[in-house]
């Protein structure tokens, strides 16, 4: 399993990614799900992957080697927009469980796999989109402004309260990472390394991008502080009233 999410706001784009694939606790292996395709001042494309790893890096080495062909046919290179992007990626995706889904079904192993795809190409607004198992996708809206992938539950609760379109980047940034560390904390098979990027609207090049391994200070920093402060607010609420109008003392209880 793994978690990916990413977030469109006014000032610009955050994307997040974990790196780890297991098959049962004694088989933890690390892969990157985040993949860029970048050009200065025309576009920039960041894909998130989710589900069985060799149907998603077989997808997305088929959309990168399509946008090398010498040919006319269209690319994530010169496509005119971010829906054609993820049209691409869609069709990408349905070629591979075409090809490959029959096979590994009759061994039983699960072939769906899911993305995230966002970024800006010149000539339109920043936008973002979530591509499911059978290639068709939906787009994040102001009202919805997020996608997540993978383990999503454990990390939902604090985007819910934290991210609308005007949040700024490192408040999201930083939201993001909390809600990774939500999900880690609940679910073993999700873990460092995690991939974090930051686009800025309109800036056609990625602002900032990082990868927080073991031990990082700042993520470490998240953790314990987060942790202590849900304690403290948790110590800080009253106790519940009962049906008699009381409120009673954990030790009554």
């Amino acid at each position: 399993m793994t978690y990916c999410v990413a977030v469109v706001l006014d000032a610009g784009m955050i994307f997040a990614s974990d790196s780890r694939t297991n098959a049962g606790v004694d088989q933890i292996a690390t892969f990157r799900k985040m993949r860029t395709f970048e050009r200065a001042s025309d576009r920039v494309i960041v894909v998130l992957s989710s589900g069985n790893l060799a149907v998603t890096q077989s997808a997305i080495n088929l959309l990168d080697q399509r946008s090398r062909a010498d040919d006319d046919q269209a690319t994530v290179w010169n496509v005119p927009s971010m829906f054609d992007v993820a049209s691409l990626l869609g069709d990408a995706l349905r070629d591979v469980r075409r090809r490959d889904g029959p096979h590994l079904s009759q061994s039983n192993v699960d072939s769906s796999a899911s993305f995230i795809i966002g970024g800006q190409v010149v000539g339109e607004q920043q936008r973002l989109f979530n591509i499911y198992s059978e290639g068709n996708f939906i787009e994040a809206t102001r009202e919805t402004p997020f996608f997540q992938i993978g383990e999503t539950k454990y990390g939902r609760p604090i985007i819910d309260r934290v991210i609308t379109s005007g949040t700024d980047l490192q408040e999201a940034a930083k939201c993001l990472l909390v809600s990774f560390d939500s999900t880690m904390r609940s679910n073993i098979s999700v873990g460092l390394p995690i991939d974090l990027l930051c686009y800025r609207s309109d800036s056609f090049h990625i602002a900032y991008q990082r990868t927080i391994t073991e031990g990082d200070p700042y993520f470490t920093m998240i953790h314990s502080q987060w942790g202590a402060g849900l304690r403290k607010v948790f110590a800080e609420l009253p106790n519940p009233y009962w049906d008699d109008g009381t409120s009673h003392d954990s030790q009554a209880v």
